[in-house]
């Protein structure tokens, strides 16, 4: 099979979902995207990208049928912080596997979160049961759930940890603030060359149905991986209660015996 030749759509074309897509039209791969406003439609079309109108919410959904007459749909628009938002997501997944299902889609790609674990104090990998301990996390683990059991396609889940990158700099997340708790926790972090990186390597070997960790090997502690990043970036440098309280280390076990990748951008570098 010529990988090069399938269609993919990403849903979501937001910070990750957008340079995704620009990645994928670089190597071949007709890329449809989902906006929820028309005015990005310029944007999508420059990168390469065929644009279409996707709205989904609690009570329904109004999309162009065509978005999903794809082999591969990525799925990318984690649920909002607010707790309504939280509490609809997941019949906003339902409406979107169910639209799926009902077109071409062989394949979905979900990008979750190590949320799901949340912190308890151990090290987790794909092989750990979740037991997440927000709402936010509760919330993205039905959704994976619900993706699992949906028949007509497969689903890979890939759990992401918390991102960084052009626009998400780290060094601004604490810049100037005082006594910040729980400073000797790790950090649990990957970088979005990575996030792209990971995703492609998926799609061009065509390794679908699997649970995946995605979060760079290296976890420094929080105090000296923010303060470092802060003053990288000429910002005022935080200070950290050096305690540990809550946390989790995130390992793969897939990323490399499986799908043999190998993070470019490694976190104790950055310090």
């Amino acid at each position: 099979m010529n990988t090069k030749k399938i269609v993919v759509s990403i849903l979501g074309c937001g910070w990750y979902g957008l340079e995704l897509g620009k990645e994928l039209v670089k190597n071949g791969y007709p890329v449809k995207g989902s906006t929820t406003r028309t005015e990005k439609f310029v944007l999508l079309r420059d990168s390469g990208i065929m644009p279409y109108l996707v709205q989904f919410d609690d009570k329904g959904g109004d999309f162009d049928a065509d978005f999903f007459n794809s082999e591969v749909l990525i799925i990318c628009i984690p649920p909002k912080r607010s707790t309504a938002e939280q509490h609809t997501f997941l019949s906003k997944i339902e409406r979107i596997a169910t639209a799926a299902a009902r077109q071409l889609i062989k394949h979905v790609i979900f990008i979750s979160s190590t949320s799901v674990y949340g912190d308890r104090n151990i090290e987790v990998d794909e092989n750990t049961d979740p037991q997440p301990d927000s709402d936010s996390g509760k919330a993205i683990r039905s959704a994976e759930l619900l993706l699992k059991n949906t028949t007509g396609f497969d689903t890979t889940i890939l759990r992401f940890g918390g991102l960084i990158g052009p626009g998400r700099d780290p060094g601004r997340f604490f810049a100037g603030k005082s006594d910040i708790p729980n400073g000797d926790a790790p950090v649990n972090l990957i970088h979005l060359q990575d996030c792209i990186g990971i995703t492609m390597q998926i799609i061009d070997q065509h390794s679908y149905g699997d649970i995946i960790n995605a979060c760079a090997a290296d976890h420094p502690d929080r105090a000296s991986f923010y303060t470092a990043a802060a003053l990288r970036s000429g910002l005022e440098k935080p200070t950290f209660i050096r305690e540990l309280l809550s946390w989790k280390i995130v390992s793969s076990v897939l990323l490399e015996e499986k799908l043999k990748y190998r993070f470019t951008v490694k976190l104790n570098s950055l310090v």
